[in-house]
C-alpha cells in the first residue's frame, strides 16, 4: 500500500465503537473469570503450593503464548487494512498464512515443551513444592498449543473483519467450557491440578474445531486465494517484520509480569499466593479494557487501509475517552469489593490477609494502564509495530531500575509500585510519538 491510493471515507461513530467494544469486553472477561475460577477451585484444597503452581504455571504458558500473540493481533492489524483497502483476496489470505504458522509452531511447544518447561522454572525459581506441581500442570497443557494458536488466528481474522459478535461467541464458548471441564474434573472427579490442566485442553480443541467452521462459513462468499498468493515474497516479508516485531514487544511484556511473578516468589509462598490472587485484578481490567482497544485495533487499522485520517484520528480520541472512563468504574469496583473478591478466590486466612495488604497497588492498575493498552490498539491496527516494540523495551528499563530504587526501602510495595511505574511508561511513550506517525502516513 501507498499513499497514492484514493481514500475510501467510513465514519466512526460512538456507536461504531460499542459495536465491537462492548461485545468484546463481554468476550474477553471471560478470560479472567476463567483464572479466577482455576485458583479458586484449587483454592477450595487449601494448600497455597497449589494455588501459587497455578499461578506460576499460567505466567509460564503465557510466556510460550506472547511468543506467537502476533498470530492475533498481527492478524487483526492486517485483515482490517485489506478490508479497508477493499482487497478482498488479501483478507483470505492473511488467514491462511496466519494459520499454517500457528499450527506449525504449536506443534513445536509440543515437542520442545521440557525443556521449555525445565527454562520457565528455573528463571521463576518457585520453591520445590511450587515448582513440581507447576512442571505437572505444564506437561498436560502443552498439549493444547496448536489449537490455542490456531484460536488466536481465528479471534484475529474475525476482528479484523469487525465481526465482534463471533469474536465474542468464540471466546465465550472458549472461556466458558474450560470452566465447566475444571470444575467437574477437580471439585467432581477429583483429578486435582491436573484437571485444570485437561479442561484446559479440552475446552482448546473444540473452540478451535467450531471456529474454522465459522470461517469456512464466512469465507464461503469470498474469493479464497491461489496458494501462489498465500505463499507470496512480499506479503510474507511483511508479516515477517509484524511478527518479529510483536513478538519482542510482547515478550518483553511477559518478561515484566513474570519478573513480578519471580520476585514474588522470593518472599515465601503466601506472598506469591497473594499477588496470584491480586494480579487477576489486572486480568479483569486489562481485558474490560480490550474491549475498546479492539475497536481501536480494527478502526485503526481500516482507516489505514482506507487512507481515511478523520476516521483514525476519531478513532485514537473516542477510544482513549471511553478507556479512561472505563478504567476509574473498574478502580473504583475494585477499592469497594476487593476484599469479597479475595475471600473468594481463597479460604486461606494467611493469604487473605497478605492480600489485603497490598490491594490498594492492584486498585490503580486500570488507572495506570489505560492508555497502554488503547495505544497499543491503536498501534497494532496501523501496523506501527516497531514504535511499540521500541517503546516497550524502553518501559521495561524503566520498570526495573524503578524497583532497583525502590525495593530496599519498600519491599513488596515497591514491586508494585515500579509495575504501575511500567503500565504508565508504556501509553505515554506511544502516546507522544502517535501524532508523528499520523503525519507520515496520512500527511
Amino acid at each position: 500500500m501507498t499513499a497514492a491510493i484514493e481514500p475510501r471515507p467510513f465514519e466512526v461513530t460512538n456507536r461504531t465503537v460499542f459495536a465491537i467494544a462492548a461485545p468484546m469486553t463481554i468476550a474477553y472477561i471471560s478470560t479472567p473469570l476463567l483464572g479466577i475460577v482455576d485458583t479458586a477451585v484449587i483454592g477450595q484444597l487449601d494448600n497455597p503450593a497449589l494455588i501459587g503452581a497455578v499461578a506460576v504455571g499460567a505466567t509460564l504458558f503465557s510466556i510460550i503464548q506472547a511468543m506467537f500473540n502476533f498470530l492475533r493481533a498481527g492478524t487483526t492489524g492486517l485483515v482490517a487494512q485489506a478490508m479497508g483497502a477493499g482487497d478482498e483476496t488479501e483478507i483470505g489470505a492473511s488467514f491462511v498464512r496466519a494459520l499454517l504458522v500457528a499450527l506449525v509452531s504449536g506443534l513445536l511447544v509440543i515437542v520442545f515443551s521440557r525443556p521449555l518447561i525445565d527454562g520457565g522454572l528455573e528463571l521463576i525459581s518457585p520453591s520445590e513444592t511450587v515448582g513440581t506441581a507447576t512442571a505437572d500442570y505444564l506437561e498436560i497443557r502443552a498439549l493444547s498449543a496448536p489449537f490455542s494458536l490456531a484460536n488466536y488466528v481465528i479471534l484475529g481474522w474475525f476482528l479484523g473483519l469487525g465481526r465482534a459478535g463471533t469474536g465474542l461467541f468464540l471466546q465465550v464458548l472458549l472461556n466458558g467450557l474450560n470452566i465447566v471441564l475444571s470444575v467437574v474434573l477437580v471439585l467432581g472427579l477429583e483429578w486435582g491440578l491436573a484437571g485444570v490442566a485437561w479442561g484446559t485442553v479440552g475446552a482448546e480443541i473444540a473452540a478451535a474445531g467450531v471456529g474454522l467452521l465459522l470461517v469456512a462459513r464466512a469465507a464461503g462468499s469470498r474469493p479464497w486465494p491461489a496458494w501462489s498468493v498465500v505463499f507470496d515474497a512480499r506479503p510474507f516479508k511483511r508479516l515477517a517484520a509484524l511478527n518479529g516485531d510483536i513478538m519482542v514487544r510482547s515478550l518483553v511484556l511477559l518478561f515484566a509480569f513474570t519478573y513480578f511473578t519471580a520476585q514474588s516468589a522470593q518472599f515465601d509462598d503466601v506472598t506469591l499466593a497473594a499477588n496470584a490472587v491480586l494480579m487477576h485484578f489486572f486480568s479483569i481490567a486489562g481485558h474490560f479494557l480490550d474491549g475498546f482497544a479492539t475497536a481501536a485495533e480494527q478502526l485503526a487499522g481500516r482507516a489505514v487501509g482506507a487512507r481515511w485520517k478523520p476516521a483514525f484520528k476519531r478513532t485514537v480520541r473516542l477510544t482513549l475517552v471511553f478507556g479512561s472512563l472505563m478504567a476509574l468504574t473498574l478502580s473504583a469496583f475494585f477499592w469497594v469489593f476487593g476484599p469479597l473478591m479475595i475471600d473468594f478466590m481463597t479460604v486461606s486466612q494467611e493469604v487473605r490477609d497478605t492480600a489485603r495488604i497490598y490491594l490498594i497497588w492492584a486498585v490503580l492498575t486500570p488507572i495506570a494502564g489505560v492508555a497502554a493498552f488503547q495505544m497499543d490498539g491503536i498501534f497494532i491496527g496501523a501496523t506501527w509495530s516497531r514504535d511499540m516494540r521500541n517503546m516497550m523495551l524502553v518501559s521495561i528499563v524503566v520498570y526495573l531500575g524503578s524497583w532497583w530504587l525502590l525495593k530496599d526501602a519498600l519491599g513488596m510495595h515497591g514491586l508494585w509500585i515500579a509495575l504501575l511505574i511500567f503500565l504508565g511508561a508504556r501509553g505515554l511513550s506511544l502516546a507522544i510519538i502517535c501524532p508523528y506517525r499520523m503525519r507520515q502516513v496520512f500527511g
